[in-house]
């Protein structure tokens, strides 16, 4: 074999190689954060004030709110506040927005609120919790690996 063919077989192993790459990324998903990307934009301010309010709030009172994921029990266990009015639990895949889902809490709820995770998939998740005392908005937002 001569230079001039090993040259022509490198090239065409080398388009063979993209060509492959192209068509491997173009089957790949990328999913957005959200579907209304540019709303969510402009409504921010809206939750920079809910986690500036979920922060001031003091530890025991009536508007506190805890969430802790308990890996052997399979469950995420979320403490209430007294003052809940209605609230959400969203739990957010960040690899793939089909598995995501929410929790609605209404008034009239226990104090704890438990979820069970032995059938969500294996993986990183975000837990957000967003609640509201009648006058003011909180938001709250934890990460867990399943």
């Amino acid at each position: 074999m001569n230079w001039g063919k090993s040259i022509v077989l490198v090239f065409i192993v080398f388009a063979g190689f993209i060509g492959t790459m192209v068509y491997l990324m173009t089957r790949e998903r990328i999913d957005l954060v959200s579907d209304n990307y540019y709303q969510n934009e402009i409504d921010y301010q809206q939750q920079i004030d809910r986690v500036r309010n979920a922060r001031q709030i003091q530890a025991g009172t009536s508007t506190a709110t805890t969430m802790t994921y308990l890996a052997d029990q399979h469950q995420v266990v979320v403490v209430l506040p007294n003052v809940l009015q209605k609230g959400e639990i969203t739990f957010y895949r960040p690899g793939d927005s089909r598995q995501d889902f929410r929790v609605p809490i209404a008034a009239k709820h226990p104090t704890q609120q438990l979820i069970p995770t032995q059938s969500l998939a294996k993986g990183n998740w975000r837990v957000q919790f967003t609640w509201s005392d009648g006058q003011r908005e909180y938001y709250k937002e934890e990460q867990i690996f399943i």
